[in-house]
């Protein structure tokens, strides 16, 4: 039987695209470069390896990009289960389990005309549950000046919080103060209100909060007084920069944050401000320079209305 030349090209270009060489799958190396990244469970590394082997082998994109569905799925799935477990571990944790704390400890010394020496140190605890927040902070200042102390001053605080929404906590606090030379040998504050986040980004976050509160006062000359008053506080962190690079191949971060705290009352309103910087110099170990302004509008005879403090100290985390 006899074709046609039609026929004849037909089965000719029939056999030439059957001829062709499939297209190419992604290298072996490659591959196994990518199935090695994965392996890590280091996401950042696993994603730049992917992405540079979609640049070098744009023919290869969709086999790439269903390795990379793949991952993402799996990503998913493996955080959604340490999710879980972190809730589990939290439901069924012991009191002392589960904080996260950092100390504090920096001091000064002046030479001259005056010999000044002062020490700073603190402690801050914290433990977040699934709706609650407990806090603990104590901090303790001490000063002498051509032999004389000129400051002790302390201060301890417990505030538990507990969320009732995505932004809004109901908080409580107790805290106690002492202060000598400002006139009282113990001050005591409790209160409870309402506080909300305004602000909750990864780098700026921005929290106030108010409330009833009660306040009772031990004077050094004897005497004390107690009062009904308003708590009225902010809290703000700001994070400048991921990477602060500060001398040879010391990277830090850096945070300006700062705490206001009114407590208000018809015979003494008292304003606490806080501002400082920080900088890492390690994964837990920081330094911290702040200013502190503390304001009394009726202090005992004797003492200023107004004091403060500049601090420079190291921090570890733990």
């Amino acid at each position: 039987m006899g074709f046609s030349k039609g026929q004849a090209f037909a089965m000719v270009a029939s056999a030439a695209l059957f001829a062709q060489p499939a297209l190419a799958e992604l290298p072996r190396p490659v591959r196994d470069m990518i199935d090695t990244a994965i392996a890590t469970d280091d996401e950042a590394k696993a994603r730049t390896v992917i992405e540079i082997a979609r640049t070098t082998y744009p023919n290869d994109a969709a086999e790439i990009d269903a390795i990379l569905a793949g991952f993402e799925k799996r990503l998913a799935a493996r955080k959604v289960a340490e999710a879980e477990a972190k809730r589990i571990q939290l439901r069924t944790a012991g009191l002392l389990e589960f904080w996260d704390g950092k100390v504090e400890l920096g001091g000064f010394n002046s030479a001259g005309n005056t010999s000044t020496t002062g020490i700073t140190a603190a402690l801050a605890l914290e433990r977040t549950g699934i709706n609650w927040r407990h806090r603990i902070t104590v901090r303790g200042d001490y000063q002498r000046a051509n032999g004389v102390t000129t400051r002790e001053q302390f201060m301890a605080s417990y505030e538990p919080n507990v969320k009732i929404s995505d932004r809004f906590y109901i908080y409580g606090l107790a805290q106690f103060e002492r202060d000598q030379f400002q006139g009282f040998d113990g001050r005591y504050a409790v209160s409870g209100g309402i506080g909300y986040e305004v602000i909750k980004d990864d780098d700026i976050q921005l929290s106030v909060k108010a409330g009833p509160a009660y306040r009772r006062t031990e004077f050094t000359d004897g005497r004390s007084e107690s009062n009904f008053a308003a708590l009225v506080a902010l809290d703000f962190d700001w994070k400048l920069t991921d990477r602060l690079k500060l001398t040879q191949d010391t990277n830090a971060v850096a945070e300006a944050g700062g705490t206001a705290i009114a407590i208000i009352d018809s015979a003494n309103t008292s304003v606490t401000l806080v501002t400082g910087l920080e900088a890492s110099l390690s994964k837990s170990l920081k330094t911290r320079v702040s200013y502190a302004v503390e304001y009394d509008s009726n202090p005992p005879p004797g003492a200023v209305k107004t004091d403060t403090m500049t601090r420079l100290s190291l921090s570890y985390d733990f």
